[in-house]
């Protein structure tokens, strides 16, 4: 019995090893896991996304949203930089609740040129509030229309959103909700983009990053100055399918410059 005992002593102890090891790694893989999911709230949110994407750009020195104030904005007659090609016939292939926002991805048809470059409609998404401030105002609601060149470059439309009357836009955006979290529906129908009139109004323009993770600069960003119109009730359907305060806070705007294009 004596060897049969001290033979199973040392069995014990190396089984006990390698399941602590499993455990450990384990935790540590949730961990992993979790250290990887960014968020808007809580040990995640937008001031914790550097120490969770070690590999971003999040501390970066052009990084988005900014508070654009008008009268530092040098005034230039380029709106002709901006061309806006959006039809009547581009489909939107599914819409998306990601975990962070509402997005509405495309197929090929869309697009603008940007400084005679062509820039390709990908997806529309939202945040409620507004990310970007005019003038210190927070608008409850803002747009951003991403569009990416064959190149990789990438320019984003941002539009802010007000509450007045209702906008047809915007209802056929809504009929597709609600939309749970991590849930994908497949829409292929036509929308026409031209009815928001992009070529007519003023832009801000200057050089940033995506707002998420992993916050990548190099991003052209052209901010209208005018909002779009929808109503209460279109706010609030749209801020009930999305997570609470889904925007990242201002960011320093260091030395850059900020144009107004009219």
């Amino acid at each position: 019995m004596m060897i049969t005992r001290t033979f199973l002593l040392p069995l014990i102890f190396l089984a006990c090893v390698l399941s602590c090891k499993d455990a450990s790694k384990t935790e540590h893989t949730e961990k992993t896991e979790n250290e990887h999911h960014w968020s808007y709230a809580g040990e995640t949110s937008p001031e914790h996304w550097i120490e969770i994407e070690k590999n971003s750009d999040c501390d970066g020195k052009y990084q988005s949203p900014i508070n654009i104030i008008n009268k530092d904005a040098d005034s230039i007659a380029r709106k002709d930089d901006l061309k806006i090609l959006y039809t009547p016939t581009t489909n939107i292939s599914k819409v998306t609740n990601n975990g962070h926002s509402i997005q509405f991805d495309f197929e090929a048809g869309d697009s603008i040129n940007y400084k005679n470059e062509n820039y390709y409609l990908k997806q529309i998404h939202f945040h409620e509030p507004s990310e970007h401030k005019i003038n210190g105002v927070i608008y409850p609601i803002e747009i951003h229309l991403v569009h990416v060149s064959k190149s990789g470059n990438i320019t984003v439309l941002g539009i802010m959103g007000e509450e007045g009357s209702k906008s047809q836009l915007f209802e056929f955006f809504e009929s597709f909700l609600p939309i749970e979290n991590g849930t994908t529906k497949t829409i292929q129908q036509k929308i026409d983009l031209s009815s928001l009139f992009l070529e007519d109004k003023n832009y801000y323009s200057y050089g940033g990053s995506l707002t998420t993770p992993p916050c990548s600069e190099g991003v052209n960003w052209l901010v209208f100055k005018q909002p779009i119109i929808l109503s209460v009730e279109e706010v609030l359907k749209l801020r009930n399918n999305m997570p609470t305060n889904n925007y990242r806070n201002e960011q320093p705007l260091n030395d850059r410059e900020i144009k107004l294009n009219y």
